[in-house]
């Protein structure tokens, strides 16, 4: 069973790795004549393409056709290279809920380690939620945690009133951390008003956020956190995914060769939600898919 540390270490170095187990050849014969799909399909089905159980036998070969020295006939060489090659979309989709152990890595080519639903974090091996390198798995976090989780270049949406000169005199105990759509522009924040401010969290310091909107005359604005101030997260970044959260997944599982942990699980879907904070309600956070900003 290998430890939640040691796990986060493999999972690192396997998105370091220059061929990582997803790659697409530069001429692989034995998909001659197949054509090169799209990342998600017209029906919104996501093309997985190739996996390479042996990353290092797959460059070895492609550095071996390069050079001319293969040529598709010795089978010493094309039977262990196909017998190598996993084609994703064939492994049948099922779905996963569990606790998460560990994350790394961001939207494109992340992975999250999580345990099954029912077993003991510290006594089971994890499956490893494998997102696809082009950035297509449908992802939402959803859920409440503590005003700690912010970080710079996190968008953060606020209920406030600030003065001319972009400061909120008032403590600030209630946010939102959201992904803006693709084309998002926020509205203009009129000072001396109570008003909604969608921003860039530029700095946090202390206790004290200096957030940068992209619209209107008053571009920069500081405000200070209550000591009990609390984030509610509609959003689809990697970094705000931490142990212990509850994780519901839709994919395709590989337990063989090049797998990671106790299975490696290609995913379509993810959603993950936060734990209530301690001391908070237990009240569910809404699970919506579908993340915005509103």
């Amino acid at each position: 069973m290998r430890s939640s540390s040691s796990l986060v270490v493999v999972m690192a170095v396997a998105l370091a790795a220059p061929s990582p187990g997803m790659a697409a050849a530069p001429y692989n014969p034995y998909a001659a004549g197949d054509e090169a799909l799209p990342p998600v399909a017209a029906d919104g089905t996501i093309h997985w393409g190739t996996f390479y159980k042996s990353a290092a036998l797959q460059k070895s070969y492609e550095r071996l056709w390069g050079l001319g020295a293969c040529r598709g006939t010795n089978k010493a060489i094309t039977v262990p290279v196909s017998e190598n090659k996993l084609v994703i979309d064939r492994l049948p989709e099922a779905e996963f809920k569990g606790v998460v152990t560990a994350a790394t890595g961001g939207i494109a080519g992340g992975m999250v380690a999580f345990v099954r639903e029912g077993d003991v974090p510290t006594q089971a091996d994890p499956l490893v939620a494998q997102f696809h390198p082009a950035g297509v798995t449908r992802f939402a976090v959803n859920g409440r945690a503590p005003a700690g989780i912010l970080a710079p270049g996190m968008t953060m949406r606020v209920r406030a009133e600030a003065d001319s000169r972009g400061r909120v005199a008032e403590p600030v105990r209630a946010f939102d951390i959201v992904t803006p759509p693709q084309g998002f522009k926020p509205d203009e924040v009129r000072p001396n008003r109570v008003d909604t401010i969608v921003g860039t969290v530029v700095s946090v310091r202390k206790g004290t956020i200096v957030l940068r909107v992209d619209a209107g005359r008053l571009r920069k604005f500081t405000l200070t956190l209550a000591d009990d101030a609390e984030a509610t997260i509609d959003a689809a970044q990697l970094e705000l995914v931490g142990p212990g959260d509850v994780i519901e997944v839709k994919g395709r599982l590989w337990t063989g060769d090049g797998a990671v942990g106790a299975g490696t699980v290609f995913v379509s879907d993810v959603l993950v939600t936060k734990r209530p904070p301690v001391g908070a309600q237990a009240e569910a956070a809404p699970a919506a898919r579908t993340v915005g900003v509103r």
